[in-house]
Parts: structure tokens; sequence; C-alpha cells
């Protein structure tokens, strides 16, 4: 689907709305839209009835707001062009997974549809973009990979990283630094009583229970989403 027709503004919105809505089944709120564009509760408030008068999004004052068919097209469409661009930045130009979250922000709303279905074939039409989001295809499917986050696991479990969410560039490359990327299979220990944090290893190097580990408190391991292996 062409996004030119739609100011930067509702591409944001629109791609906020479905990003806040894709992994957890909680309403999404004007001040968690707010929290992921940068911008003023009120400003977003003010949007709002804009985008629901031209069809993109459904709001009930003090319930939570979701997208349309219409709606949901661009943000998929949106959301493609982010994640082949990260991809390319990754692949093609040598950029660290940490460093091409803002980029991708600014290039999603210059690059043409003929680029992005370039980009798309010259990489080979990848699956997943470098943080092991789904990259929805040109009709706007998208195919996730079944993940909890590692929150949810419990202490003992082997599993295996399928995304990493890329919220924050600083965590990305902490895990990074520790071995930790999509694809690591991680060995899951107790981290220090009381903490609420876990612990864990790359399968084959330092146990979680003893030796070199990474401990990881509940903010950050509920960015990590694995697959469990037993």
């Amino acid at each position: 689907m062409s996004v030119s027709g739609f100011s930067i503004s509702t591409q944001n919105y629109l791609k906020a709305i479905w990003s806040l809505q894709e992994w957890t089944e909680a309403p999404t709120t004007p001040s968690l839209i707010a929290q992921r564009v940068g911008l003023r509760l009120s400003t977003v408030s003010g949007a709002l009835p804009k985008l629901a008068e031209q069809g993109l999004v459904v709001h009930e004052p003090y319930s939570g707001v979701a997208l349309t068919e219409a709606g949901r097209a661009v943000a998929v469409a949106m959301v493609r062009r982010h994640r082949l661009l990260e991809t390319f930045l990754v692949q093609t130009l040598g950029y660290g997974w940490d460093e091409v979250h803002e980029e991708a922000e600014h290039l999603e709303h210059a690059v043409s549809d003929l680029m992005v279905e370039r980009i798309d074939a010259l990489l080979g039409r990848p699956e997943r973009d470098p943080h092991g989001d789904p990259i929805p295809d040109a009709q706007g499917r998208v195919t996730s990979p079944s993940a909890v986050p590692l929150t949810d696991v419990q202490p003992g479990a082997r599993v295996v990283v399928e995304r990493i969410s890329d919220a924050d560039s600083a965590l990305l490359k902490h895990l990074a630094s520790r071995g930790i990327t999509v694809g690591t299979v991680l060995e899951v220990g107790e981290g220090e009583p009381f903490s609420g944090a876990l612990s864990v290893a790359p399968a084959g190097t330092a146990a979680p229970a003893g030796g070199e580990a990474t401990s990881l408190g509940a903010t950050a391991a509920a960015q990590v989403f694995v697959s469990v292996r037993g």
C-alpha cells in the first residue's frame, strides 16, 4: 500500500498504535501513544478525533484506541518500511543493531514505494529485522514468532531469543556485548534473592547458577522475547 497520501504525523500515529498493540492485548490509551511518539498528551488527544473522522481509528473517550482496517493498512505499510530499512542499514551499510532505529524513523518517511520494494528484493525478502521483529510482506501479512517475555520464564529453562525490543539502544548494546542477540540459546537461572532479576547465559558458556552470567532486572527482561526449549 502507498502511504504517500498521508501526512508524516498521521503515519507516525498509526504506526505507534499498531506497534503498541503488536505484543500485548492491553488497551492502547492516548497516554501510551503520547509516550511512543514523544508528544504531549493534549496534542495526541486533539489528533485522535481527526484520525477518527478520516476513518483510520476508533476512539471513544476514556476507552482504548483501535485501528480500522484502513488505519491498519497504513500502519503496517509504515512498519514494513521501518523494519526493511533497519535490516538494510545493518546488512548492507554495516550499522550496529543499536544504531538503526532512529535512522529508520527518519528515512521511512522519505523513501519511495519503489525503493522499499527494491530494498526488499535486494535483501532476499527477509521475514524478520535485526531485532527479531517480523517484517510485514507487501500484502500487509505479518507472521509473528511464537514468543513470550523473558519475565514469563521460570529459572531452569532453556530458551531461544526470538526478539529484543529496539526501544532502548543501550540495552541492545549491553546484550550484544554479553553475547545475547536474536537466535541465542540461553540458560535461565535465578538472580540475586529479592532482586526480581533473572540470570542468563548463552548455552554452553558460564552457567547462570555460577560463573559469569548476565543479570537482567524485570524492566530489561520484559524487553527480551523468547521461545522455551525445555
